[in-house]
């Protein structure tokens, strides 16, 4: 692939890396607005085939939507490309976070904090209605649809997202059946087998020889690289997910103390792209060397690499699979399924854990129709929610 078709993928990222604020949940909202409605790069089936794959995966799944976009625009120049632009932006200012200067403050940070929640609202709640009727146009699958959005707010774990997506397929093989084959969902992907069973080969290989080169050659680095790739390759359900396995990492060794854990952790909160740059904040203040620079850039690679690796390889394979009509028809379900996941998102803990008032409600409700009905731009409609959130506080 060309190197401007790489550059306009980074661009586009980048860009998204600076104003996607919301979590993984918001960012497919945005990454949706942005491939599939604005530039279409790729259909809305497309689109819900990778949030259902990288869902079923381990690490973060709006970081492997955007890998993979970039892999489809632009080959591994253009995944390396959209990783790169989406994780930058956050990833630096977690860094410099650590050294001391990051953290919002007093009631104007506490304003701008809660104005972006409710634009991350009006984000999802958008991409739920867009799915919604692209994804669910008839009763079983609108039905598979609510039925996943109970399980998830019932149960309220990762394990939960999981089986609702597993049974949604089940549905739809069951109850969804296409009477012909659907090729305009279909992709290729720019990765031979050779390359992808060598990626997961890389991937299992780290995750159980890891632990024993520690213990062979005990470096501080070696350690502190295990900690990060063992909690991304064991993450389901999106970034928040992480933040146990990394607490248990290195809280409880002592590595770092429980209050800069929980300060690194309030301002991953506050800021655009995704949850996993906490590891740079991590990597930077742990007492194990490396440290600074380098401790961040340990972290980086550490907690993402194993969700890139298992995704690249298994999408050769998603995609010989995902031609076949009995796969597509429980793809029908998986897609209904995700539909039901954002919408149980959109109420917690996005909803539940921004709206405290009338006010709150009429700032979402107002962003919502900004971007529907107005087709307004999402950074416009994050600089007016987080004005509105310091109007309010």
């Amino acid at each position: 692939m060309s190197a401007p078709a790489a550059f306009e993928v980074f661009r586009v990222f980048l860009k998204l890396g600076v104003s996607s604020f919301g979590g993984p949940i918001a960012h497919l909202g945005y990454f949706r607005e942005e491939f599939v409605v604005r530039r279409r790069w790729l259909e809305d089936t497309r689109y819900s085939d990778l949030v259902a794959l990288c869902q079923f995966l381990p690490g973060p799944a709006s970081s492997q939507v955007g890998f993979s976009i970039g892999l489809l625009r632009a080959g591994y120049a253009g995944a390396l490309a959209a990783w790169a632009g989406f994780t930058l932006p956050s990833a630096v200012l977690m860094l410099l976070f650590a050294y001391g200067s990051g953290a919002l403050d007093g009631p104007i940070g506490a304003g701008l904090l809660h104005g972006l929640k409710l634009v991350a609202v009006a984000i999802v709640a958008q991409a739920v209605w867009g799915m919604a009727r692209t994804l669910c146009p008839d009763r079983t699958r609108a039905t598979i649809a609510g039925l996943a959005a109970a399980l998830v707010l019932f149960l309220s774990s990762s394990f939960a997202q999981i089986a609702a997506l597993a049974l949604g397929g089940l549905a739809g093989f069951a109850f969804s059946r296409p009477t012909t084959p659907d090729h305009a969902g279909m992709f290729e992907v720019p990765v031979s087998r050779h390359s992808s069973l060598g990626c997961l080969v890389l991937f299992f290989g780290l995750l159980f020889g890891l632990p024993v080169l520690g213990r062979a050659a005990p470096e501080p680095g070696i350690a502190v690289f295990e900690a990060f790739y063992r909690s991304g390759a064991l993450v389901f359900g999106g970034g928040h997910v992480v933040l146990p396995l990394l607490r248990e990492a290195f809280v409880v060794p002592g590595w770092v103390s429980d209050a800069s854990f929980l300060a690194g952790y309030g301002a991953a909160q506050a800021l655009p792209g995704p949850l996993f740059t906490f590891a740079a904040f991590l990597g930077a203040v742990a007492k194990p060397a490396p440290h600074g620079v380098a401790g961040a850039a340990v972290g980086l690679l550490g907690i993402f690499l194993p969700g890139l690796l298992i995704l690249v390889g298994t999408l050769p394979f998603w995609g010989t699979l995902r031609a076949r009509i009995g796969a597509q028809s429980a793809l029908r379900g998986v897609n209904a399924a995700v539909v039901g996941l954002l919408g149980a998102a959109l109420y917690t803990p996005l909803w539940t854990g921004s709206v405290r008032s009338g006010g709150d409600c009429a700032v979402a409700l107002a962003g919502f129709i900004l971007l529907t009905t107005w087709r307004t731009p999402p950074l416009l409609v994050v600089i007016l929610g987080a004005l509105a959130g310091v109007a309010l506080e």
